[in-house]
């Protein structure tokens, strides 16, 4: 196994004069960054009320129509407030994150509470598992002793998501969307639920250097390439039905399916020593999503954006863009150079349009305009939080795995016995259709004039 060092950009690659300019934040100096990340971090925790009496710890207000988030996104947002410690290290809110990530772990410890069966896919559970994984992989500070840890956790997201519950003959392998066979989506394989499940495979095998979880990334990488949901230019696909076989591929392209096999395939790169099968699916990959998902530089959601018909959870990928081509550099080190620029002027664009009321600190959604678009939310800053705090990756120590430092405590049968849910009925109500996936058909009626012309091939 290869554990690679950062080879950081000279500084003044990454924080050019340019940066510093006549606006609210800013990022031209490494202590701008680490004040603005703070203005960020505090701007985005008042969306967060699950530390106050009578809320839930973990999760943002919702899910539809009692708030606007879905139970996923709370797990998306320890995510980047781990990251935003790990890069600043602000420890004002260690103590929030790790009651929020430990609360919803549910009565089996493996991210299914019962409470939200009803909306609960592959790719929900995922995200809460990769949180848990970054944790162990940058050594924010364990839990108690009597609770279960950071490596434990994610093995047991990937333990259930590996169970031959979760896998079927449809279209020829691959995860279904949905857990419970009665939600809605469960008769659909997406590429983020797929993507999840790769991403933390292959970050597993890297920390604790171990094939088996290797071998499930392949095999997902190669399931994902053989029935078309990632095509020949590297395009990356939303998922399918299996009625069809998965031929009904629906071609809308979102920047998180992207991010979530990029990260991924850095991880296997890096655990096959560099093999160059892995660099060249990085490479090819990488040069898509430059090619799709920035414009001049800077990020953009393609497939909701200019028409401003985004959903909640759509508002929230950019982040995870920022965050996750960002830690690829430490891990396959090569990408560096061409990554690193595009962020760069990708997180000057963000902080620029960060000037709505009533503060003067408000942030939106479209970058590249460079003006405030008055659409505000968690996910909003969450992304620009992301994109600001990973300016400070040339000083922030790499991934560790178990033989370079790692201190979380895993256990390989982690999530044995967990209830699948799939020969459970569950009830479900119209505000529990939806989750971290995208494809829905209250979706393809809202967007159906941005998802037309991708359908069509272009």
């Amino acid at each position: 196994m290869a554990t690679f060092s950062f080879r950081a950009l000279p500084i003044a690659l990454l924080l050019t004069g340019d940066m510093v300019s006549a606006q609210t934040y800013q990022i031209g100096s490494d202590d701008s960054i680490i004040s603005t990340s703070k203005a960020l971090a505090q701007n985005v925790m008042t969306y967060y009320h699950g530390n106050e009496s009578g809320q839930t710890p973990g999760i943002l207000p919702g899910p539809p129509p009692a708030g606007d988030y879905y139970w996923w996104e709370g797990g998306a947002l320890w995510g980047a407030m781990i990251d935003y410690w790990h890069y600043t290290g602000d420890t004002t809110y260690n103590d929030l994150v790790t009651q929020a990530m430990l609360w919803q772990v549910g009565p089996n410890k493996d991210y299914m509470p019962p409470n939200v069966t009803a909306s609960l896919g592959n790719d929900d559970q995922g995200f809460w598992g990769m949180s848990a994984m970054l944790a162990a992989e940058v050594n924010f500070p364990d839990p108690p002793s009597d609770q279960p840890q950071w490596l434990y956790l994610a093995q047991a997201v990937f333990n259930t998501q590996a169970d031959p519950s979760r896998h079927d003959t449809t279209c020829g392998g691959g995860l279904r969307w949905q857990i419970p066979f009665a939600n809605n989506g469960y008769d659909y394989k997406n590429s983020i639920a797929n993507g999840c499940f790769f991403n933390l495979g292959a970050r597993l095998a890297r920390y604790l250097n171990n094939q088996t979880y290797a071998d499930w990334a392949e095999k997902t990488w190669d399931w994902m390439q053989s029935v078309g949901l990632m095509d020949s230019d590297y395009r990356i696909y939303d998922g399918a039905h299996v009625e069809t076989n998965c031929t009904d591929i629906n071609k809308a392209q979102f920047s998180y399916n992207n991010a979530v096999y990029l990260l991924g395939a850095a991880h296997m790169y890096n655990f096959t020593d560099g093999d160059s099968k892995w660099e060249q699916r990085i490479t090819g990959l990488l040069d898509a999503t430059i090619r799709d998902f920035f414009k001049n530089n800077v990020a953009y959601e393609i497939a909701c954006e200019e028409h401003m018909t985004c959903t909640t959870d759509m508002l929230s990928f950019k982040g995870y863009l920022h965050r996750w081509m960002t830690t690829m550099t430490q891990i396959a080190p090569f990408t560096a150079e061409k990554v690193l620029p595009v962020l760069k002027d990708s997180a000057q664009a963000a902080v620029k349009q960060c000037t709505g009321p009533p503060d003067g600190k408000t942030c939106g959604f479209g970058w590249a305009s460079g003006t405030f678009d008055n659409s505000v939310g968690a996910g909003q800053t969450m992304n620009v939080l992301g994109a600001v705090s990973s300016l400070l990756v040339g000083k922030a120590k790499a991934p560790v795995t178990m033989e370079t430092g790692g201190t979380s405590e895993g256990d390989p049968n982690a999530g044995a016995g967990s209830d699948s849910f799939v020969h459970t009925p569950a009830p479900i109500t119209t505000g529990d259709r939806a989750g971290a996936g995208i494809l829905t058909a209250l979706v393809l009626v809202s967007a159906v004039g941005t998802f037309g012309w991708m359908s069509i091939g272009v």
